[in-house]
């Protein structure tokens, strides 16, 4: 069941069982991450809670918190179907390129083919924070360079930081 909440004419918030909720407040993995997530190809809702229960059972990682989920419009290329993104936060012990080489194979598994910038996609992974690092590297930008420019990533960030 999920309870929708409409902001504007092209944004709405989406609360389900899993989606804007507490899930752990104590891990014994090391590293805290903040990564976004998104899709809009399929039924992106049902993907979500698929990954939420992946990532519940995946000893490598301890989900702590998810956002809302925030439907609303594509950017970039915008011929196609609206976003549904989210925020979770996440325990895990791997180092910064490993953690991001996981989440890679997330959205394979999960049907993500890569095919232009701003594509209609299943599901996009991105890490937003990774603890209070800042890196720089080809493969790798945190904090996310776009983050604080995208309602995607502000709404459900406040959903999770209130």
């Amino acid at each position: 069941m999920y309870i929708q909440r409409r902001l504007s004419d092209s944004l709405s918030t989406i609360r389900g069982l899993r989606f804007g909720t507490v899930c752990k407040e104590k891990s014994s993995h090391r590293y805290r991450a903040t990564v976004g997530i998104g899709g809009n190809v399929g039924d992106v809702k049902r993907r979500f809670e698929h990954l939420f229960n992946y990532l519940k059972r995946d000893k490598r990682v301890e989900l702590l918190k998810t956002s809302l989920i925030l439907k609303n419009p594509p950017f970039g290329f915008v011929d196609q179907d609206d976003f549904f993104n989210s925020i979770i936060v996440l325990k895990t012990s791997m180092q910064p390129i490993l953690f991001l080489d996981y989440l890679m194979r997330l959205e394979k598994k999960f049907a993500r083919k890569r095919s232009f910038a701003n594509a209609p996609r299943t599901l996009d992974l991105d890490i937003i924070f990774f603890d209070n690092r800042i890196i720089n590297k080809p493969k790798l930008q945190v904090p996310h360079n776009e983050w604080s420019k995208r309602e995607s990533v502000l709404i459900p960030l406040t959903d999770i930081y209130r």
